[in-house]
């Protein structure tokens, strides 16, 4: 049986004049076989579609990077091999693993370390969750903090959620696929399974049409029983099965205007129902919408070498996947006392200009690109004019780079005054009131100025009204991290939905999360030895400076495919090369 319909595929069913009948009593059945299973049985069935990840994975990797404009020499490519198959790899892992502790009669936490963050909140570090995590991700942890209502004991009763009660009847979910990002779909499904308990009618976006045979190849085992279908379609389709009443749930990942479209429809009619309260939509949805991002630069003695570094840093921030990023940075914040703010600005001029050069691909793009270099006409225009970068004297001229979310390659520079804890304070500040969304926020710190910062410093990350925090490291890592959360913060509503509504990933299945917290080393190997967080990686595959990036995103992703200690031992030597 197809598991697609072609985008201009409207033909009603003859006989009901549904023409997604056929997908949705498919999923109907799906639903019975999957209230069936038992929680080993889930475990199993993950573990199939593992498999069938695995054998797809070049196919995903190659296509993705074509339909990107990506050819298969190009040293970006291999940003296909971990933010696709390699990130799905890791999620499939973390829920079989927490699937298989539920079955045992264990807790998703059982063997996490708690403690307290600030404001009393309960904070699980969950990464690394196992001895290789501290290979593949030499350097980094992370921790999930719940929100402050909620208590020790709470996490632990409530840890697995839907999976805690596998008996219950299943529901019928939609997920409306991104276009950026090749794993955001089939993450958004596992989801819908394992947390909410819904079989999913998937639609992608139209920029992911040609990698539906290979998703349909990859997660055939979810096909099969009939607890997935795939559907192509442009907006007119998914406008259509918002509205169809077998959906009891609706998740999107896409902007604020396409989810205010879907919960109030658009021109008068919408200005009507909101004025009324009488949303279009009835049922309950979730989302993921971006924001502006920023990168805080706290000020410090840095060498020559650091600001090398971060400035790779900032540009891999902004122009990973040409900057087509819910997640990708946007606006630098730095210090106007900082006394190495000019070296570090030239520093970043040269690592924006001379990263490689790749087509901007996202429909629409080059129209916003174009409304950013309009309101800047003193931006600096690189790489053959295919990247923006802004510098702004006043921060009160930034408030374009504040409140549009480009994505596209723009970059912005505003700069504060203040040293220390002052800028830092400040920093925080303009960051949660002036940029709009609460998705994500980068904060670059030496290891020294955090130390005298001491408490102050931790006060301050959680200050900050963000859903992820990466702390010298980028959030695009937190998202393909995905034993941690990936959504908002706490507090979009369908009124005012800023970066959206829930979250996603969380393959422990935890409850009440507040945000995720990422840490990375400030300094590679071998100047990692020098301080600043231990790590054997010296410049990161994701970074777009990495001159190994595409081999060993590969060899990274064969290691999961395969576990083969050759092939690990052979991709770190490439690696080291970098």
């Amino acid at each position: 049986m197809s598991t697609t319909a072609p985008s201009d595929d409207t033909t009603p069913d003859a006989a009901t004049g549904d023409r997604f009948a056929r997908e949705v009593a498919d999923l109907r059945a799906g639903a019975r076989t999957w209230t069936a299973l038992t929680l080993g049985q889930r475990a199993g069935l993950l573990r199939a579609v593992r498999r069938t990840v695995g054998a797809a994975a070049e196919d995903w990797a190659t296509t993705a990077a074509a339909t990107k404009g990506l050819s298969p020499t190009h040293p970006l490519r291999g940003e296909e091999w971990l933010s696709g198959p390699y990130a799905t790899l890791g999620a499939l892992d973390g829920y079989i693993a927490t699937l298989e502790r539920l079955a045992r009669g264990g807790s998703p936490l059982d063997g996490v370390p708690v403690g307290t963050a600030p404001g009393g909140r309960v904070r699980a570090r969950v990464f690394p969750a196992r001895p290789i995590d501290s290979v593949l991700l030499s350097g980094f942890s992370g921790e999930i903090w719940l929100r402050p209502d909620v208590s020790v004991a709470d996490a632990a009763r409530t840890a697995g959620l839907a999976q805690l009660s596998p008996s219950a009847p299943a529901e019928l979910g939609l997920v409306l696929g991104a276009g950026n990002i090749t794993s955001i779909p089939v993450l958004d499904v596992l989801y819908e399974l394992l947390a909410e308990n819904r079989v999913v009618l998937l639609k992608v976006n139209p920029t992911q049409d040609l990698l539906v045979p290979i998703f349909e190849r990859a997660l055939a085992p979810l096909i099969e029983p009939g607890l997935l279908r795939i559907v192509r379609g442009d907006g007119e389709v998914g406008a259509a099965l918002t509205q169809h009443p077998a959906f009891s749930h609706i998740h999107i990942t896409g902007s604020a205007a396409t989810f205010d479209a879907i919960v109030w429809g658009t021109g008068e009619d919408a200005a009507a129902r909101r004025a009324a309260d009488d949303p279009r939509l009835t049922i309950p949805i979730t989302a993921e919408l971006g924001g502006v991002a920023p990168i805080i630069v706290v000020p410090g003695a840095w060498t020559a070498a650091d600001l090398r570094f971060q400035a790779e840093h900032i540009a891999t921030m902004r122009l990973q996947n040409s900057g087509h990023n819910c997640i990708a940075g946007q606006v630098v914040i730095v210090s106007s006392d900082w006394p190495q703010r000019e070296e570090f600005l030239r520093a970043l001029h040269a690592a924006y200009a001379e990263a490689p050069e790749r087509p901007v691909w996202y429909p629409h793009a080059t129209e916003r690109m174009a409304a950013a270099a309009a309101a800047h006409p003193t931006a600096q225009h690189l790489a053959d004019g295919t990247r923006l970068l802004v510098q702004v004297a006043d921060p009160d001229d930034a408030h374009d780079l504040e409140t549009t979310e480009y994505f596209a390659p723009v970059l912005g520079v505003i700069a504060l005054p203040g040293t220390g804890q002052e800028f830092l304070d400040a920093a925080v500040a303009h960051a949660n009131d002036r940029l709009v969304g609460t998705l994500g926020a980068n904060v670059l710190i030496d290891p020294d100025t955090e130390a005298e910062l001491g408490a102050g410093f931790e006060r301050a990350i959680a200050d900050l009204r963000y859903g992820g925090i990466a702390i010298n490291a980028w959030t695009g890592v937190v998202f393909a991290t995905t034993v941690l959360s990936w959504g908002a913060f706490p507090g979009g509503t369908r009124e005012d939905v800023g970066s959206g509504i829930g979250v996603v990933h969380n393959t422990l299945l935890l409850d009440g999360i507040e945000r995720s917290v990422l840490r990375g080393p400030f300094r590679p190997f071998p100047r990692s030895l020098t301080g600043g967080g231990f790590s054997i990686l010296p410049t990161p595959p994701w970074f777009v400076s990495s001159r190994t990036a595409a081999a060993v995103s590969e060899g990274l992703t064969r290691y999961q495919i395969g576990k083969s200690p050759a092939v690990l031992a052979a991709t770190l030597i490439k690696a080291l090369g970098a």
